[in-house]
C-alpha cells in the first residue's frame, strides 16, 4: 500500500493546484462574445495597404492582443466587377490574382493565426517589389501549397472575391479608400493607424490585456475627424478621377469657345 502513496500525493498536489487557480484561468478567458470585431478591408498591391499589414497591424499579434480580437480579412478593396463578372482591381491583374490567392489562404486556413502569417509574407514580398514570387510563401513558412492551389484553380478563389465584393458593397458609410479599418462597427477614416487605441476602447470584458494598460483612448470619434486622407487608395482612384478631369478640361474648353462665338 505504501507504494501507492506517492501517486496518492501527487494526485492530492494537482487537486489542490486546479482548486486554486482554476477561478484564475477561467477568468483569464475571453469569450468570443467579448472580443472586438475588427475588419481590415484592403487591396494587397496599395502601397498603404502593405504598410499598414506590415507595420501596424502585425503588432496586435506580438503583444498578444490579438486574443481579445476578431480580426477578419478582406482582400478585395477597390475591385470592381464588369456586366460579365469579370473583376478588375485597381492595381491590375496581378493584384487580382493576389487578392484572390490571399482568400483562398484565409479560406484555406480559418484560423486566423494561421493564414496572417501567410498574408504577411506575400505583402512584404509585395513591399519588396517582388510580387511575383509570393509562391515563395509556402516555402519560407513550411505550408502545402495544395489547399491554396485547389481554391484558386476551382474557381472557389472567384466566388469568394465576389462575397469579399458583396460585403464591401455593403458597408454603412461606404468606404472611401484603402486601407479601410472597421473596429466594433465603426470606420476609424484616417486614424486607422492608432486602431490599437480604439480596440483597447471597445473592449469590455475584465481581463485587459497588458497592451491596453495605460493606453490613452482616443479623445474624439472616428466621425469627428476631418477626412482627406493622402496616402491611401481611392476608390476608382487610377481610371475614374483621371476621366472627370478629363471632362472637366474639355467642357470648360467648350465653354470658352461658346463664349468667344457669342
Amino acid at each position: 500500500m505504501d507504494s501507492h502513496r506517492p501517486n496518492n500525493r501527487l494526485s492530492n498536489v494537482v487537486l489542490v493546484l486546479v482548486i486554486v487557480y482554476l477561478p484564475t484561468l477561467l477568468s483569464s478567458v475571453v469569450t468570443s462574445e467579448e472580443k472586438v470585431k475588427v475588419t481590415l478591408y484592403y487591396e494587397s498591391l496599395c502601397p498603404s495597404s502593405e504598410d499598414f499589414i506590415l507595420n501596424y497591424l502585425y503588432k496586435i499579434f506580438d503583444n498578444g492582443l490579438i486574443s481579445i480580437v476578431d480580426l477578419k480579412l478582406s482582400p478585395y478593396g477597390n475591385a470592381r466587377i464588369t456586366s460579365d463578372g469579370t473583376i478588375v482591381c485597381q492595381h491590375g491583374k496581378w493584384e487580382c490574382l493576389l487578392n484572390t490567392v490571399e482568400a483562398c489562404a484565409i479560406q484555406a486556413w480559418p484560423d486566423v493565426n494561421d493564414h496572417f502569417p501567410f498574408v504577411y509574407c506575400v505583402e512584404q514580398l509585395n513591399n519588396e517589389g517582388k510580387y511575383t514570387e509570393w509562391e515563395k510563401c509556402f516555402d519560407i513558412l513550411n505550408l502545402d501549397p495544395k489547399p491554396v492551389a485547389d481554391c484558386y484553380n476551382s474557381g472557389l478563389g472567384h466566388k469568394l472575391e465576389v462575397q469579399y465584393a458583396d460585403e464591401t458593397k455593403a458597408l454603412e458609410p461606404p468606404h472611401e479608400y484603402v486601407p479601410w479599418v472597421v473596429v466594433d462597427g465603426q470606420p476609424l477614416y484616417e486614424d486607422y493607424t492608432n486602431f490599437i487605441s480604439y480596440i483597447c476602447k471597445a473592449y469590455k470584458g475584465s481581463n485587459v490585456p497588458q497592451a491596453c494598460v495605460g493606453l490613452s483612448h482616443p479623445i474624439t470619434g472616428p466621425k469627428d475627424i476631418v477626412k482627406g486622407v493622402k496616402h491611401v487608395c481611392y476608390k476608382e482612384e487610377d481610371d475614374v478621377k483621371p476621366k472627370s478631369t478629363l471632362l472637366e478640361m474639355i467642357s470648360s474648353m467648350v465653354a470658352s469657345w461658346m463664349t468667344k462665338l457669342a
